[in-house]
């Protein structure tokens, strides 16, 4: 499908516009209109993404601390949206479009958008992305990483490791003038290779006072998303990575869970990034 309005910029020639805008942009496709739409942040809106990304990581990692057989994705969801308004900010998510709880969870061949429900127990083998997002004075921070339950298979562990790295290859590239198209290219050549399938109807993002902004940042070569990276730039790089062919499905049911098409296993981890004067800074990361 062919959307209108959207400048050939940003679309891949063979390709519509990644799902994820389709999803989280309906009725806003205005701030598309102009290429020059993409917010560079000042010295003090740098200081609150810092803040909101810190306290993502610590959300995400105290859930984290929570996964474990017997667990539910609502158990989850419910300490985390619990644990970010102790810390005075919102669960982003919450609400969003629609979306009906405060963190992603996606279990095995679930690619990305699971609703955490009290009928998805962890069991022993499962593996799991919690995705977080918080809004922390007016600012977002999004990150989101996989997690084992018990004892998983050795093609999941490899999975997850690859696609670990695969993110980091991406960051890798961020530094001033080069090309957001760079990011793809690097983790298409180190994914593809290994026999993977690049998820390419969702991509990474733009953020700041907004949860999704511009650029698009896709994850596999030949995107044609060419801007030229800028010092105060913050996106997100996520590559949603399958076992098997890159192709999902949406669900029809509750309009948010997307799966491998084949039914394999799925794999994401994601930071939010901002460019510096001389290469790039990992908002979301721990400290310690």
């Amino acid at each position: 499908m062919q959307l209108e309005g959207f400048p050939d910029f940003v679309l891949n020639k063979k390709r519509s516009w990644p799902t994820l805008y389709i999803f989280f942009f309906q009725g806003e496709s205005e701030i598309f209109q102009k290429q020059s739409m993409i917010h560079i942040k000042n010295s003090k809106e740098i200081q609150k993404m810092r803040d909101a990304g810190r306290l993502a990581a610590e959300v995400l990692h105290e859930t984290g601390l929570r996964v474990k057989p017997g667990v539910s994705t609502l158990e989850l969801n419910d300490f985390a949206e619990s644990f970010t308004r102790k810390h005075g900010a919102i669960s982003a998510p919450l609400n969003y479009k629609g979306f009906p709880k405060s963190i992603c969870t996606s279990i095995n061949n679930v690619v990305c958008h699971g609703i955490p429900s009290q009928d998805d127990v962890l069991k022993d083998g499962d593996i799991m992305n919690i995705d977080v997002t918080v809004i922390y004075h007016d600012f977002h921070g999004d990150t989101s990483r996989m997690f084992t339950v018990g004892e998983v298979s050795a093609d999941a562990k490899t999975l997850i490791e690859d696609t670990e790295e695969a993110m980091w290859v991406g960051i890798r590239t961020v530094k001033p003038n080069n090309r957001i198209s760079d990011i793809g290219e690097a983790i298409d050549q180190f994914l593809t290779p290994r026999g993977y399938g690049i998820v390419r109807d969702l991509t990474g993002h733009g953020i700041g006072r907004n949860f999704h902004e511009d650029p698009p940042v896709p994850h596999y070569r030949q995107n044609q998303v060419r801007q030229r990276m800028q010092p105060g730039m913050t996106f997100t790089v996520e590559p949603m990575v399958n076992q098997g062919t890159w192709k999902v499905d949406f669900s029809k049911e509750d309009g948010w869970t997307v799966t491998t098409s084949d039914g394999r296993l799925s794999a994401q981890f994601e930071h939010t990034v901002l460019v510096t004067d001389d290469g790039y800074d990992v908002l979301t990361r721990m400290e310690n």
